[in-house]
């Protein structure tokens, strides 16, 4: 058994050990809280069209600062069933990320949990497993998913900040968009930035700048989807 120091240990480097794996338990479709905290928790949302004998892809979505698990998954749960995509939303331990608060650490640690729950209850494919998140829940998106690339193999980011990862493992597609007029986290010093940044660095990228501000716009939402959903998976589990 870990102990609470290695456990720590790696929370604060930003790593994340669940995987997905043959589900344990049963479950069913629709929208469950986690169950995990009485305060600060999250949701699953599982379309109708899941089936345990045929892996599903995943998104884990975050929410920007002040935001919650609820915000978060309305982002894409109106295109989960369409695409046949699980949803996993969390609430931050604080008001937004850890990382954006000075480390890593407690959020990562509840990511973790989440998402251990999530692959015992649900076949989650492999090839298709997406870190997304708004605005600073983009910003923690793209950290956290550059730090864990041997986990999620595709990030999506709308509107984000900068990115921060602890370190760098595989090499996950990344899908980056941002508005123009954006008078939150203006796009020049933001999106722009970490695009040219990411292309230096060798990332497949798809980048999409919107005639809009500090928002989602449905085509949006949808084309992130379709460009996440459009690959095969492999149908295979990590041991």
């Amino acid at each position: 058994m870990e102990s609470s120091k290695q456990v720590d240990s790696r929370a604060t480097k930003g790593q994340l050990l669940s995987r997905p794996t043959h589900p344990t338990a049963t479950a069913l479709t629709g929208l469950h809280p986690l169950g995990l905290d009485g305060q600060r928790d999250g949701f699953v949302y599982v379309p109708e069209t899941y089936q345990a004998d045929q892996p599903a892809p995943l998104v884990l979505i975050l929410h920007g600062a002040g935001g919650d698990a609820e915000g978060a998954l309305k982002i894409l749960r109106h295109l989960a069933n369409r695409f046949e995509t699980i949803l996993l939303a969390v609430d931050s331990r604080q008001q937004t990320w850890d990382i954006i608060q000075g480390g890593y650490g407690p959020d990562i640690a509840f990511l973790d949990r989440a998402l251990a729950q999530t692959f015992s209850h649900y076949a989650i494919a492999p090839n298709q497993v997406a870190i997304a998140g708004f605005s600073d829940g983009a910003s923690y998106a793209l950290s956290v998913g550059i730090t864990n690339g041997d986990l999620f193999n595709h990030i999506i980011a709308f509107s984000p900040g900068f990115m921060a990862p602890a370190s760098q493992s595989g090499k996950p597609r990344v899908f980056i968009s941002h508005g123009k007029s954006d008078p939150v986290l203006p796009i020049e010093r933001c999106s722009r930035r970490i695009v040219q940044q990411l292309k230096q660095a060798g990332y497949d990228l798809e980048y999409r700048e919107f005639n809009g501000f500090h928002t989602i716009p449905p085509a949006i939402a949808e084309r992130a989807m379709e460009w996440f959903t459009q690959s095969t998976p492999d149908k295979v589990f990590h041991s």
